[in-house]
């Protein structure tokens, strides 16, 4: 039976909101006292009956009694809505930070990488932050100089090494931190959205590397991610997390199950009123995205025969900018159904309209989610915009079909079978 490398018991986390220090001049002097005079442990917040707190100032629970273990050689996906407590387990457990209750125990050398970047120089070559961000991670300088080709190859970066990383490309700059990040020889690997860096291929080979590591005996990886499809593929248990306590833990599948179905609701449009409070970048705004079911009633469900429009406008914040658009569509448990492009065409600044078209008899019935991506100039530069809307297919089926079971597949296109009957010759000897 493997060996226990991780176990978190009843760990919980109490922030105090409005406020820096302690909320009171008496706390803050104390606090000074205790840990800068007589270096002590600050006792603010370590109390497990939290009877100090003062009824005046806001609290909040980022994390709330969580427990659960992990395995030596397993790969355990961390999904949850944004502010659910994922990279707050994740900093207490790489003890960046400490908990208000409850320990975790380890076994084994720990390496986290929760900001891909963190300690890189503008000034300095990728050659010279290749060795300083390998100390900050904890390598020495015999291990960077022994993988440093592997890294420099995996990044892609060769040309660019002797120049300083002020004159990189943002996706050239996280191709290169992750490069580093991705060659620790650690025993247990703590990785928070590290495979959302560079573009798509880049990103493909992010997974691939992440896999490769898993594979190595007895490596075990805690991996946040809101990349469904990723976490399904890498991992094959799932801790979900929402408002800080576990709503679920177990079999990858069952986790993403059943965090799929909280998460589903039919959301066929959005809008935003101002480009300033608008989702998206210096050079690129959404202004609205719809799903447009053509069903012959408009309040008929949609089901699997129904066409599907997806519309959008966008602001385009500069001139004479070459921009490509990307429609992803994906199911409830993050497989990529498909992944429409547009082709890179410049644009002026101001508003811009876009659609494309789902036929009906296409998607099987099930949840689906719809995401939204623009290239800029090449397939380094984007902005996606994740699960913006969602929608749920409903399943028909004419007299033809007596089959009542679950339809296999993603999709379900009624393609003609042609059947043709042959006749039989007997040959008389």
């Amino acid at each position: 039976m493997s060996e226990t490398v991780i176990r978190v018991d009843h760990l919980s986390k109490l922030y105090q909101l409005g406020t820096i220090g302690t909320g009171s001049l008496r706390q803050d002097l104390q606090h000074w006292w205790t840990t800068r005079i007589r270096k002590r442990e600050l006792p603010f917040f370590q109390d497990p009956n939290l009877a100090h707190l003062n009824p005046d100032q806001s609290y909040l629970w980022a994390l709330k009694e969580v427990s659960f273990e992990v395995k030596q050689g397993e790969v355990w996906g961390i999904v949850g809505r944004n502010g659910s407590g994922k990279s707050t387990l994740l900093k207490i457990i790489s003890r960046i930070i400490r908990p208000t209750r409850g320990a975790v125990h380890g076994i084994g050398r720990l390496s986290s990488l929760l900001e891909v970047g963190a300690g890189f120089q503008p000034e300095l070559t990728g050659r010279e932050n290749i060795y300083l961000s390998g100390y900050i991670l904890g390598m020495n300088r015999r291990e960077i100089k022994a993988c440093f080709d592997e890294i420099v190859e995996f990044s892609g970066l060769g040309t660019f090494i002797d120049t300083p990383v002020k004159r990189y490309s943002s996706g050239m700059y996280v191709r290169l931190a992750f490069a580093v990040a991705a060659h620790l020889d650690t025993d247990i690997l703590i990785a928070d959205e590290v495979l959302a860096v560079g573009d798509a291929d880049f990103q493909k080979k992010s997974l691939l590397k992440m896999k490769e590591f898993a594979r190595q005996e007895g490596k075990t990886i805690l991996f946040v991610s809101h990349n469904l499809q990723a976490v399904s593929h890498l991992c094959q248990q799932g801790l979900w997390l929402q408002n800080g306590q576990v709503m679920e833990a177990g079999p990858i599948g069952q986790v993403l199950h059943r965090y799929g179905s909280f998460e589903m609701i039919n959301q066929l449009y959005r809008t935003w009123p101002r480009p300033e409070a608008a989702p998206g970048c210096d050079w690129v705004r959404i202004k609205s995205l719809e799903i447009f079911p053509n069903a012959p009633e408009p309040d008929r469900p949609i089901d699997v025969r129904t066409p599907l429009a997806f519309r959008f406008q966008l602001w385009v914040m500069e001139d004479r900018l070459k921009l490509l658009v990307g429609v992803q569509l994906l199911t409830r448990d993050g497989t990529c159904v498909f992944d429409l492009l547009s082709g890179f065409q410049e644009y002026r600044h101001g508003l811009l309209r876009g659609e494309c078209v789902i036929p009906g008899n296409f998607l099987n019935d099930g949840s689906y989610f719809l995401s939204f991506i623009v290239y800029r100039d090449n397939y380094e530069t984007y902005y996606k915009h994740e699960g913006g809307l969602s929608f749920e297919v409903e399943d028909y089926r004419d007299e033809s079909f007596q089959f009542s079971g679950k339809w296999a597949g993603a999709i379900r296109p009624r393609f003609p079978i042609r059947m043709m009957q042959e006749e039989i010759i007997e040959v008389v000897s």
